[in-house]
This record gives C-alpha cells, sequence and structure tokens, in this order.
C-alpha cells in the first residue's frame, strides 16, 4: 500500500491508503482555508494544482503485482521464474496477478522493465487491473460454457465471480481496451475456433455446438465476420494466422 509524504514547511503529513483517496485528502488539506493556502514552495497557487505538482515522497513497494498480457499457463510460469531469478519470493501466481511474500515486496516501476522484455507488463492504475481481471475470467467462462449442461450468461457469469454489476464492469472494460465485452468474448471464440480446427478432429457443427452457438451456419457468418475469410478458405491455408490472447484488445 503506498505511503505519500506531503511537506508543508517544517511539517510532514503522511497517508496510507488508496491513492485516489489520498488525493481527496491532500486537496481537501490544502484548500480548507483558501487564504492561507500555500503549494509547497511556500508561494499561493495560481490555480488548483494537480496532483503531481506536490512535492510527493511515493513508496510504492506492495507484494501484489498486477500483470497484463499473461493469457495461458506458460505466462504464468514464466512470469514465477522472472520473479524468482530478480531475487523475490512469489507465493501466489495466477493469471493477471502475482502475489509476493511479505519479506519481498516490490516496486512495480523496477519490475516493469524486466516483465516487458518478456511480453508482459505492470498495471498501475485501477480501470487497467480490472479490465485484465475480466480477461482472465472471460477464459473461464469459455471454459464454463464447453462444460456446464446449463451455462450462465455471460453477464450473469462475471457478475458472480466479480460481486458487482455488469453495467459497472461493462463500462470500465469498454473504456479501457476500446471495444465492448462481448466483441472481446466473440474474438475469443474465434481463436479458439481456429485453434479446434487446425487440430482437424471436429466438424464445424461439433465446433459451434461445443462453444454453444446456435448452429453451425451461425458461426460460420460469425467467423467471416471476425476474419474476413470463410471456414473452407480457413482451412485451405497451410498456417492459419492465429492471433495471441493477448493482442485481442
Amino acid at each position: 500500500m503506498p505511503v505519500i509524504r506531503y511537506f508543508s514547511g517544517s511539517n510532514s503529513v503522511y497517508w496510507v491508503g488508496n491513492r485516489s483517496l489520498v488525493r481527496q485528502k491532500l486537496v481537501g488539506r490544502l484548500y480548507a482555508s483558501p487564504g492561507a493556502a500555500r503549494c509547497p514552495t511556500g508561494q499561493p497557487p495560481a490555480r488548483r494544482p494537480s496532483f503531481l505538482h506536490f512535492n510527493l515522497i511515493l513508496s510504492v513497494k506492495t507484494n501484489l503485482l498486477h500483470i497484463k498480457n499473461m493469457v495461458c499457463p506458460r505466462c504464468v510460469e514464466a512470469v514465477q521464474n522472472l520473479l524468482v531469478k530478480a531475487g523475490y519470493e512469489p507465493t501466489n501466481v495466477t493469471l493477471g496477478r502475482a502475489q509476493l511474500a511479505a519479506s519481498t515486496p516490490v516496486d512495480p516501476r523496477v519490475v516493469a522493465p524486466l516483465l516487458r522484455e518478456a511480453g508482459f507488463d505492470v498495471l498501475l492504475d485501477r480501470a487497467e487491473q480490472l479490465t485484465e481481471q475480466i480477461k482472465a475470467v472471460l477464459q473461464d467462462y469459455l471454459e464454463h460454457l464447453r462444460t456446464a449442461q446449463a451455462p450462465l450468461t455471460t453477464s450473469a457469469f462475471l457478475a458472480d465471480r466479480f460481486a458487482t454489476t455488469y453495467s459497472h464492469l461493462s463500462k470500465v472494460f469498454s473504456r479501457t481496451a476500446n471495444l465492448t465485452i462481448e466483441k472481446y468474448l466473440i474474438r475469443m471464440k474465434i481463436e479458439q475456433v481456429k485453434e479446434l480446427l487446425s487440430y482437424g478432429e471436429m466438424t464445424l457443427v461439433q465446433i459451434a455446438d461445443q462453444l454453444r452457438y446456435s448452429s453451425g451456419q451461425h458461426l460460420s457468418n460469425q467467423f467471416r465476420q471476425v476474419t474476413g475469410r470463410s471456414v473452407s478458405e480457413f482451412r485451405r491455408l497451410l498456417h492459419p494466422d492465429r492471433i495471441s490472447l493477448d493482442a485481442l484488445g
């Protein structure tokens, strides 16, 4: 949890907690008395300064990292190995998250370059963190579609998993990923279709049934809409143009 220290003359005021909450408290303290308000340099502010204009010392060491582009079990293993080699003690690494031992907290800004070299990235923004969590849960939802006798709707599945409204999740996701949850899920399903087609073990109708399409024709139409080619054209390709899940949105 970040510790923010604000210097006002010889006095130091500390707050520990959510950064947005800290900002509210800090701004409230600075402007509680407009006539006496001063910026850290001692000069009266000409306008309401941004949070970044304050003289802040920010300790961002944390035991929980939110990581972008983790889309499969191999990603989990790769992140685990990277953190261990860097001298940290990960206690639980899952898609999008890495929990570290209390004895080895990490500054996300320090470990970010290491993760970027391997194709990952550290998320500091809460909206981005939630979006990546939604993407990870949507992978669980695809498995739910394949295995459940009476699968839940996407909205019900996500609302239950996050214990919040689907409307909230949808707004955050759309704003951060620049596409809707529904469109992202369609892209995920089409990538799953490509994988199953490349194995050559199932018919289109069987694949459509497994992924809960209403018919093979429905799947075929959506496949053409997303990829720009028919299923038959895709099958004729020697090297199908699969897309990595971390590049879907």
